[in-house]
């Protein structure tokens, strides 16, 4: 009769198992917000650059339309380049600072 446990011995038992498991599910859960926020935050920093990306090469292009603008119509009237070149240099500083403003508002 030696071999014979306890009834209340496997309750002992069953209770840590009960805790055991119910502590690794709140760790599991735990893990799965953790990734949650990561990838949330993962995703607004790709959103960012791709803003930034994005309004970088708008200015480029535009800037370009109007330099290669510019060239054509000095080739058209040549006496009129500085006011072509200053037209140019001011949508440039400014699209420039339009960029640089995107930069600061979307790095909040």
């Amino acid at each position: 009769m030696g071999s014979i446990v306890p009834a209340s011995g496997m309750g002992v038992a069953r209770r840590g198992s009960r805790y055991a498991g119910r502590a690794l599910a709140r760790i599991d859960s735990q893990t799965e917000i953790g990734l949650a926020e990561i990838e949330s935050k993962t995703e607004l920093q790709v959103a960012k650059v791709a803003a930034l990306g994005y309004v970088g090469k708008r200015a480029l292009i535009e800037v370009a339309g109007l330099s290669n603008l510019e060239q054509r119509l000095t080739a058209i009237d040549p006496t009129s380049i500085g006011r072509y070149q200053s037209i140019v240099d001011i949508v440039a500083i400014e699209a420039a600072g339009v960029v640089s403003d995107t930069v600061r508002r979307v790095s909040r």
